[in-house]
């Protein structure tokens, strides 16, 4: 199968994925669970990006929720501030994250293995640490004061996408299409990239870093890239997550939500294609499951990473590319056996 046929048949999954998410608000019409599929999409679309640069890019990075909170804050900082719409807003926020991308990408990829996740996580963290204590009065936003960066309470209570008054009582429909549209550019963004040329130069780096440079494929100049589109599409994930919630807090710095989208990736199977959204659905499944648990939530996403770690170290990706694998060598075997028999 040629690489094109490969992408022709990965676009048509994504395809019957997107279309199969439209038309279940016709069976699903509770606002509960038509909420927890828009969670679904944006989590799925940070993971998917993830996977993007860590998985095929070969980039160890701890950032990505720092580009999902720069697309969320940079939403809810245009929206309260200039008064322009949450529309024009997304845009806005998702090239932010991918500029802050570049300058990160650029000082991090001097930097190899594990070195730079600790640097992405520091610069994180730094950024997260300088949010928080932002305590000075930028503005009155009525009659409160608000801090330029949301301080320790953040960004709430801005303009939506405006389907409250639009649609009423559907207002939920209006945000959940919104999103699937945004979930839906992500998944044709990244089969595009991961099937085309461009992931083949991601793949050849992350695999042999000296073959991919004698073949004329610059590290620096690709990983910076994959860097910037995966900050990209994931600031967009952030804009459209403070849309639907109208809000964007220091929350979204959280160790436990860095670990939940990781723990994502790791169950889907690092480096596949539709492994993300998989291991989204699994692990939603499993916080829905434990939400009665408290804090001891925690240890049962600490738990189920565990066990896929040790039994699928590939992730539930591992079950579809192993078993053409074992057919394949039970035929070639059955084979041998019958020309032994033969002879």
């Amino acid at each position: 199968m040629t690489g094109f046929d490969t992408l022709t048949r990965h676009l048509m999954i994504g395809l019957v994925v997107i279309v199969a998410f439209a038309v279940l608000p016709v069976f699903i019409a509770q606002r509960y669970w038509l909420g927890e599929v828009v969670v679904f999409f944006i989590w799925a679309m940070v993971a998917m990006n993830w996977n993007l640069l860590m998985g095929h890019a070969g980039v160890f990075s701890l950032a990505q929720m720092l580009f999902f909170a720069v697309g969320a804050y940079g939403t809810a900082m245009v929206v309260t501030f200039t008064g322009l719409s949450v529309w024009a807003a997304i845009p806005i926020a998702a090239a932010s994250s991918m500029v802050l991308a570049l300058v990160v990408g650029l000082a991090c990829l001097r930097l190899t293995g594990a070195y730079v996740a600790l640097l992405t996580y520091a610069i994180a963290e730094m950024i997260h640490v300088l949010i928080i204590t932002d305590t000075d009065c930028f503005t009155l936003i009525r009659n409160n004061c608000q801090q330029l960066f949301g301080g320790a309470t953040g960004f709430s209570r801005f303009d939506d996408f405006g389907f409250r008054l639009l649609l009423k009582r559907d207002w939920m429909l209006g945000n959940y299409y919104t999103v699937l549209v945004a979930f839906g550019v992500t998944i044709t963004a990244v089969v595009v990239i991961i099937h085309g040329r461009l992931g083949l130069a991601f793949r050849a780096i992350r695999d042999n870093v000296g073959y991919a440079s004698s073949r004329g494929i610059d590290r620096k100049k690709y990983q910076v890239a994959a860097f910037a589109i995966s900050a990209l599409l994931t600031g967009l994930a952030g804009g459209v997550y403070a849309g639907h919630f109208r809000f964007a807090g220091p929350s979204l710095f959280e160790f436990s939500t860095l670990m939940f989208i990781l723990a994502i990736v790791v169950v889907g199977g690092l480096g596949s294609t539709w492994g993300p959204l998989v291991g989204t659905g699994i692990m939603m499944i499993v916080v829905e499951v434990s939400k009665e648990m408290g804090d001891s939530r925690n240890l049962v996403l600490g738990l189920a990473l565990v066990v896929f770690v040790v039994l699928l170290p590939k992730g539930l990706a591992q079950l579809t590319t192993g078993l053409p694998g074992l057919k394949g060598r039970r035929l070639l075997f059955a084979r041998k056996t019958d020309h032994a028999n033969t002879t």
